[in-house]
């Protein structure tokens, strides 16, 4: 049958609730509090929570927070999932390096923004989006919004449904299109992460034109069960990998360069996405945390986690007026800033970025 968008969130909020045994690191996650500031994390993974960071000015409206990225000038650029019935309302939104918000725009993915990436190409920074339920394309955009080329599913792969390359009603099948995420390659072209359709791992050229796939729907070991995040892992000392977030398996997978499946990484709550910085692994995680791994794939840190809140408030990501300093909800996205500082997106109706300052 296929899902729908109700059964999907029925999905979600279950899994959340559930009881995880999860691998839990040797440092602390609590949070602390110094005058007005909450600290998060221990040791040289120490961060002061910012909450509610970025503002939106009135004649706009949070519309559940999904992923952010950064542009090399430090603005923060937020992609909402959007409402269907609000077409005329911008799906992303850019602030400054403050939280102060700059401008809006992508109303044409309204009712499905959720992937969002920014790659210097040449001199110039582009926008790479992917958009899914009623969408269900991608694009590449200049930084103020205009579009580079907008495509829908690659039906040259073989893997989709008569009609995916012009539907706009989500197909909550192995067969429909449904894509959530970007990795980029260092030929110019990219990886495009099918999370809600077929679970595929799509590789595209420098123009978005489809080259091979790998992936799928299964148990693991090389297949998915909902491929949402990926990144490709360069940091120093290691070979160059694919690293895709396993999500409802709770595990990141890692591949080759060549799609070929090297192993897994458990002990996550619902991974939802992946990036790298120096020698460490970020990883949002939506059961109500944010980890940190160092280059032997070791957790170092696990930032405002809040696991047991989850069973403890039914249907916390409605209820702001009980979410807590230090801790999160939950973790959709995540990046690093160049000085090491994160920034957190939620999936939250409200709209929620954390700024997690470097102490």
């Amino acid at each position: 049958m296929p899902q729908t968008t109700a059964s999907r969130r029925r999905f979600v909020t279950t899994a959340l609730a559930a009881s995880a045994a999860l691998a839990a690191p040797a440092t602390s996650h609590a949070s602390r509090r110094f005058g007005n500031e909450t600290i998060i994390g221990e040791g040289e993974y120490q961060y002061r929570a910012v909450h509610n960071f970025a503002q939106l000015p009135d004649k706009y409206s949070w519309q559940t927070t999904h992923n952010v990225a950064l542009d090399s000038a430090g603005n923060l650029y937020v992609i909402h999932e959007g409402r269907r019935d609000l077409k005329d309302h911008p799906s992303i939104f850019v602030f400054d390096p403050a939280g102060k918000f700059i401008r809006a725009f992508g109303a044409q993915f309204q009712g499905g923004g959720h992937g969002i990436e920014i790659r210097k190409e040449g001199s110039q920074e582009f926008l790479y989006v992917a958009a899914y339920q009623q969408v269900k394309a991608f694009a590449k955009m200049t930084l103020n919004g205009e579009i580079v080329w907008y495509k829908k599913a690659p039906m040259e792969s073989g893997l989709y449904a008569e009609g995916e390359n012009t539907s706009t009603e989500p197909s909550w099948n192995r067969k429909g299109f449904l894509p959530t995420n970007f990795a980029f390659l260092d030929d110019g072209g990219f990886l495009l992460a099918d999370g809600y359709g077929t679970f595929a791992i799509h590789r595209f050229d420098s123009s978005g034109n489809w080259k091979s796939s790998f992936g799928g729907a299964g148990e693991g070991k090389g297949t998915f069960n909902t491929a949402h995040g990926l990144w490709v892992d360069n940091r120093p000392g290691k070979d160059p990998s694919i690293v895709v977030t396993d999500r409802a398996h709770n595990t990141l997978q890692i591949f080759s360069m060549d799609g070929v499946y090297r192993e897994t990484l458990t002990g996550f709550g619902l991974p939802a996405n992946v990036e790298t910085q120096g020698n460490l692994m970020l990883v949002p995680e939506l059961k109500a945390c944010v980890t940190l791994l160092n280059e032997k794939n070791e957790v170092v840190a696990r930032l405002g986690r809040a696991v047991e809140r989850l069973d403890e408030v039914k249907d916390l990501r409605g209820k702001p007026d009980q979410w807590k300093d230090g801790q999160f909800v939950h973790p959709h996205d995540a990046c690093f800033a160049p000085n090491g500082d994160l920034f957190v997106a939620e999936w939250v109706a409200t709209g929620r970025i954390t700024k997690l300052v470097k102490v």
